[in-house]
């Protein structure tokens, strides 16, 4: 026995449409049910309430109804099939990956900025860091520069360093 497919609870499928319905008349048909959170229309539709109860109600009244001379087949929704889930597919539909999908996308490129931002910042630190280096060594071969030149340095070093012994 096949594993049966989840449904969507809150989303029908609503086939049997006529050419001349768009989304804002699916959606005129079907808000008496219950508020609606999104329409979709293609040469079929999808109607997702916030609701499950208002999803069912609409279900139930709208199955066979007719509208703009066409006898509507309203159904719970199946997610399409999206491959590399479990045994190779994946039971959400098509739209079910949208707003995380910008999400990722924001959060990946912040991430990449805060990286750029660390490594110039590591960099000028470094950079700082060899700088501040090289001063200390110039400074170090000036005040042996100057102690050789200076007479009074190398009696007060001589000094230092007999007290030093």
């Amino acid at each position: 026995m096949a594993a049966q497919q989840p449904v969507q609870k809150n989303t029908l499928y609503v086939g049997g449409l006529a050419e001349e319905v768009n989304e804002s008349i699916l959606h005129a048909a079907f808000i008496p049910f219950g508020d609606i959170k999104d329409v979709k229309h293609r040469s079929f539709g999808f109607v997702t309430f916030l609701e499950k109860e208002d999803a069912s109600a609409a279900m139930d009244n709208m199955d066979g109804a007719e509208l703009y001379g066409r006898v509507l087949t309203v159904n719970y929704a199946l997610p399409e099939k999206i491959k590399g889930g479990e045994q190779g597919w994946a039971a959400q539909p098509i739209w079910a990956d949208a707003d995380t999908w910008f999400e990722r996308q924001q959060q990946e490129e912040e991430m990449q900025r805060m990286q750029e931002e660390n490594r110039a910042a590591l960099q000028a630190a470094e950079d700082l860091h060899r700088k501040k280096k090289a001063d200390e060594r110039e400074g170090e071969k000036e005040e042996e520069t100057e102690a050789r030149d200076d007479p009074m340095a190398r009696a007060e070093a001589q000094v230092l360093n007999q007290n030093g012994s």
